[in-house]
């Protein structure tokens, strides 16, 4: 069942807490659909007057911020032995690549990989944990936690709703779309990462 097409089937204030709730495991550090979950939700407020935007927004934007605080936190008290089992638990997504990866965009734009990290898919998983592994300061973390929510998931909510509304008509047919350039994001986002930290690597071994 298409996943738009399951959220029909629940209530609104299920929407609001499933919604948080994935997204802000997603951000804790688990590897769940938290953006193809935002943004058919979404697509279902623009058409059913029951479940209110604002609202679903603001579920989204708590979830994303509390997630990657706990994760924060998590990361902070577990540190780098925290890595190592989740690469056990997880290989496809906190392989030792991923994650030489995600701390080399750390170690060069500092709070701003967080801020950033909401609209990439590799960094979203990793950069509460990450965050705290690396003993980022907490208030800079805050800062780039919080505004980085508001913005993706405020904003990611506010703009596929109104295009809903706006193309009614074509809601199955964006939904598939929306997913398939928000995929598309990711994995080029992952390949530019990928692809300075090999170049960065010849560099720090020969210093």
């Amino acid at each position: 069942m298409h996943v738009q097409e399951w959220l029909e089937t629940v209530p609104a204030v299920a929407v609001y807490a499933l919604v948080g709730l994935v997204i802000g495991l997603e951000s804790l550090g688990i590897p769940l659909p938290g953006e193809i979950i935002l943004v058919s939700s979404a697509l279902l407020a623009s058409q059913h007057g029951d479940i209110n935007p604002v609202v679903l927004g603001a579920s989204a934007t708590a979830g994303a911020i509390i997630g990657d605080s706990i994760g924060y936190a998590i990361g902070r008290k577990g540190g780098r032995p925290l890595l190592a089992w989740l690469g056990k638990k997880f290989p496809k997504h906190f392989s030792e690549g991923h994650i030489a990866t995600a701390e080399r965009s750390f170690e060069k734009w500092g709070m701003w990989a967080v801020f950033f990290g909401r609209f990439v898919a590799l960094l979203r998983i990793f950069a509460g944990p990450l965050a705290g592994v690396l003993r980022m300061p907490y208030w800079k973390f805050a800062i780039a936690n919080v505004l980085g929510g508001i913005l993706w998931a405020g904003g990611t909510t506010a703009v596929i709703y109104y295009v809903g509304i706006v193309a009614e008509s074509w809601l199955k047919r964006f939904s598939w779309l929306g997913l398939v350039a928000a995929v598309l994001v990711g994995l080029t986002s992952m390949l530019v990462l990928k692809r300075k930290a090999k170049k960065a690597q010849p560099v720090t071994a020969a210093e």
